[in-house]
């Protein structure tokens, strides 16, 4: 499947700006079962555009300034990307949740997609005792990895209620737990926190997800929005795979992936600064459109 997809994000200050600098994390990466064909950068006012730092995760940065007052920054991403993975699942043959901490562990490689550096607690994902007793119950250590990543995505997503306005962007994976309410960086939040402590290498992957419009009803222009799963390194054979807690599904042609991170803070979409008067109103309208 061929994507044309649509990022837009404008900022409205209640005084004028004089200087901004942003981080963008927009344009997605090419990965296994996806080719970005294009991507473009419209900012209005004019910005300087140069290359971010990434961290060292699979992510695509690009740092722009706007140096002329404005009380309105339009920052919009446009991309196609080509789509073509089929949804993976658990093989008889796969090693255990133990064999794949165990070799996550040992391994040498220190490179973007190491599992080492996935490993451990990150500054926005902590580990919990609760978080990591519930999870255990699916992640048990002789069960299949990938199957058991499938049953705790299943899990999270048949015990958790989908609620744009339980929490914020900085709750934690532990309120988020304890509330059962929440949103996808929620649920990818509390997987994460539970696996990790169950020993496996998992990312924080940031998004955008195909939407289907009920039957009957056209598809709403720019009513999508960014998406976030998870990713588990299930062994050198299989390597990362995505599972998607909010759907309980693994990641399929449906997934675009953007960014690769720890948390959510490796791989934010847009942060920056500003120098100006308190104030101001974000609005965000993202497209996935398919285009066959």
């Amino acid at each position: 499947m061929r994507y044309a997809i649509t990022h837009a994000t404008r900022f409205r200050y209640t005084y004028p700006v004089r200087f901004a600098r942003c981080n963008l994390r927009l344009k997605p990466i090419d990965w296994d079962g996806q080719r970005v064909e294009d991507h473009v950068l419209a900012i209005d006012p004019a910005a300087s555009q140069e290359p971010g730092r990434s961290n060292g995760y699979p992510v695509n940065a690009t740092r722009i300034v706007v140096e002329k007052p404005a009380t309105d920054l339009l920052i919009e991403s446009r991309a196609h990307v080509v789509v073509d993975r089929v949804a993976p699942a658990p093989q008889a043959d796969d090693m255990s949740v133990a064999e794949a901490g165990r070799l996550a562990r040992e391994t040498n490689d220190v490179g973007a997609l190491g599992p080492s550096n996935y490993l451990f607690p990150s500054p926005l994902i902590a580990a919990f005792p609760e978080i990591a007793a519930w999870c255990a119950i699916e992640l048990r250590t002789e069960r299949g990895v990938v199957e058991a990543g499938l049953a705790l995505a299943k899990a999270i997503q048949a015990n958790f209620h989908y609620d744009g306005s339980a929490t914020q962007l900085d709750t934690s994976p532990a309120e988020a737990f304890a509330k059962k309410h929440g949103v996808c960086q929620d649920f990818a939040q509390i997987m994460i926190s539970g696996a990790r402590s169950a020993g496996l290498a998992t990312a924080y992957v940031s998004g955008y997800l195909r939407t289907i419009p009920p039957p009957g009803q056209e598809r709403l222009i720019g009513a999508d929005a960014t998406h976030a799963w998870v990713l588990i390194w299930c062994g050198p054979d299989r390597g990362w795979i995505g599972f998607d807690p909010t759907n309980g599904v693994t990641m399929g042609p449906d997934h675009i992936v953007t960014a690769i991170g720890r948390d959510y803070a490796d791989v934010a979409p847009i942060d920056g600064i500003f120098l100006g008067q308190e104030g101001q109103r974000i609005d965000v309208a993202v497209d996935v459109e398919p285009l066959g």
